[in-house]
């Protein structure tokens, strides 16, 4: 497997970034995902 393969974000954590972005606010962006706003958070945090 290629290195840049392993190195790719999961993509529920790019979606989650992706409705922050958008709705600028992770509540909003958590209830579009139906998942909590702390994993939200996390998925954003794990990306930092």
């Amino acid at each position: 497997m290629p290195e840049a393969f392993l190195r790719l974000p999961p993509l529920n954590a790019l979606r989650a970034f992706e409705a922050s972005a958008r709705h600028l606010n992770f509540r909003l962006a958590a209830h579009e995902l139906n998942v909590t706003q702390g994993a939200v958070a996390q998925h954003i945090r794990g990306l930092e």
